[in-house]
């Protein structure tokens, strides 16, 4: 008993699998293209939210730092000495003796769109400091969808 293949059942395999046709290719790619014209702007609108949401949570880790180290100080920072007194023991011995850092786990993180946040010690208010970011635009003044800041602003009580 011999086993193989006839030449018709021969010519029948070569033909099936010959692929796809140029036609074919360009049907799925514009498919695609599609897809990716209406999902595309949902993601990058949500990246955006997401960086909102991760600035508003660094502030408020920072804000607990800055609280916990004005327990320990009996102050907060000065504008000067800024949020570096996180990580930084003072320079001032006395200062120093009561400094219990670092405050912070790791190095003191910059805004999701990499400036770093700006603190401004008033000395009244509740909380008597600012702690903002400027958001995407990273300066102040800037017109545009994207001028959003994020943060602590010192709230005065009505008299």
């Amino acid at each position: 008993m011999k086993l193989g293949l006839s030449s018709g059942r021969r010519g029948a395999l070569s033909g099936a699998s010959r692929g796809f046709t140029l036609l074919e290719l360009l049907i799925v790619l514009v498919i695609i293209g599609m897809l990716a014209a209406l999902v595309g702007p949902q993601l990058l609108g949500r990246l955006d939210s997401s960086k909102v949401t991760t600035a508003e949570v660094q502030v408020r880790n920072l804000r607990t730092a800055l609280d916990t180290l004005r327990l320990d100080i009996n102050r907060y920072p000065t504008t000067e000495e800024g949020l570096s007194l996180l990580v930084t023991p003072p320079t001032d011995a006395e200062l120093k003796a009561h400094w219990h850092g670092p405050y912070l786990e790791d190095a003191l993180p910059n805004d999701p769109w990499g400036h770093p946040y700006i603190y401004a010690f008033s000395g009244t208010g509740t909380p008597p400091f600012a702690l903002y970011s400027y958001g995407p635009e990273g300066k102040p003044g800037t017109d545009g969808p994207n001028t959003t800041s994020i943060g602590v602003l010192p709230q005065t009580k009505p008299n």
